[in-house]
């Protein structure tokens, strides 16, 4: 376990969770969200958002009955992409929930690390399509570029609150949330903030976004019964359901949680990041940088495999993807397989790209929290080759005490990242 003074005998702060926030396809607040995630349902329906009727894929899990009024005024809401709006309704509830005050403490020690593997992806299409309408007459918004860039949303969020000490987004595909946390943490351990709100977004349930990855065969056609299209390392998968929203967690010094008296869910305790190198698209076969990251975790957590009790499992339900991840799982963990818990809440939640390790990062903090583990939905017959013994936690959340867990993403690129969470 973690010794006082951290990895290796170096001293540091720890780095513990004491907000959260959600805006996902499962409710549009962190309550709404967990209940919708124990009990098993799935958020994948047809699109509403336009025609996708020629498209190979014409479902996704998108957030439902988001309203920006209800959290901006018209002029703010006017100058944020769909994806700023969720990464700021997300981060003020982190911060409510974590009891924290506007203009507190020292401005320069408060820091926003928010992360997206996109971006602004509706303003640019909005702004393409109007150009393509008229011939080529070059009208674009002066608004434009601002509601693109990929780092607005951790600009927009240190604006709201007055933080002015570290301040950009990450940007690593599906990992670049998980990247955001462990910078996050790593800025409480060296002292350089004691207040970070740190988190993830991402709105691509757009025609370039659902063309795209379906272009790329990247995501399930089930249409015809899109609630049971996700389904992890079942033998029938065929693919990725697209999602959207946004997740934030407040990650403070122990010293300055406990200072203040904050409520604490959990320690960010430890993060281990590699990359495949393999190829630009698809992981490793054998899954050895993945099986590396969540090495590194555990040593930078001070823990051992023995130690997890729960892993919450990048599992995107595609072909390439769900092998290499349960691999790893079974090499790492042998000794430990029988009394280990895991799920895929992706089967629920689709996949939120940028925001998902934030997401999940989430989910894993609510787990050790609350003593409950989501289920993994929709999946009936497990590859066999993937059948490793692990409980999957197939269909019905299970309760079960947990000290220690660890959640995974990794993103296009061959970007990894794991992350350990302990209970304090």
């Amino acid at each position: 376990m973690n010794p006082p003074n951290g990895t290796n005998g170096h001293c540091f702060e720890r780095a513990v969770v004491t907000g959260l926030g959600m805006v996902s396809p499962m409710g549009n607040d962190v309550s709404g969200s967990w209940s919708a995630l124990l009990s098993g349902v799935s958020a994948a329906a047809p699109v509403t958002r336009f025609d996708c009727s020629q498209f190979k894929t014409r479902f996704a899990c998108e957030v439902k009955g988001f309203d920006p009024a209800a959290c901006f005024d018209a002029k703010e809401a006017r100058g944020m992409d769909l994806y700023t709006q969720y990464a700021a309704a997300a981060a003020a509830q982190a911060f409510g929930d974590a009891g924290l005050e506007t203009g507190g403490g020292d401005p320069f020690r408060r820091a926003v690390i928010f992360a997206s593997g996109i971006g602004g992806i509706n303003t640019l299409q909005e702004e393409l399509f109007k150009f393509a309408a008229s011939s080529g007459v070059p009208r674009f918004s002066p608004f434009m570029v601002p509601k693109m860039i990929g780092n607005i949303a951790a600009g927009v969020i240190a604006l709201k609150y007055g933080f002015r000490g570290a301040n950009y987004g990450t940007v690593s595909a599906c990992a670049s949330s998980s990247h955001a946390l462990v910078d996050a943490m790593n800025l409480i351990r060296l002292s350089k903030a004691e207040v970070v709100i740190a988190g993830g977004s991402e709105a691509p349930i757009n025609v370039t976004g659902l063309g795209g990855f379906g272009a790329m065969r990247a995501l399930s056609t089930r249409n015809d019964d899109p609630a049971t299209a996700s389904r992890p390392f079942d033998k029938d998968r065929d693919g990725f359901v697209l999602g959207e929203g946004a997740a934030a967690l407040v990650v403070e010094s122990m010293s300055h949680a406990k200072a203040r008296g904050a409520r604490i869910y959990a320690e960010l305790a430890g993060g281990g990041m590699t990359a495949d190198a393999f190829h630009s698209t698809l992981p490793h076969p054998d899954g050895i940088s993945v099986e590396k990251a969540m090495a590194l975790a555990l040593n930078d957590a001070g823990a051992n495999p023995e130690d997890i009790g729960y892993i919450n499992l990048h599992a995107t339900s595609t072909p390439a993807g769900d092998g290499p991840e349960i691999m790893a799982v079974g090499r790492l963990f042998k000794n430990s397989l029988k009394t280990l818990h895991a799920s895929g809440t992706k089967s629920m939640t689709g996949h939120l790209l940028g925001g998902v390790g934030a997401l999940e990062a989430a989910i894993t903090v609510l787990s050790i929290h609350n003593g409950v583990i989501p289920p993994t939905i929709n999946t009936v017959n497990v590859e066999p080759e993937l059948n490793i013994g692990i409980d999957l936690t197939l269909g019905s959340a299970v309760r079960k005490k947990i000290e220690v867990a660890m959640t995974n993403n990794f993103g296009f690129g061959g970007q990894n990242a794991s992350l350990v969470f302990r209970r304090v």
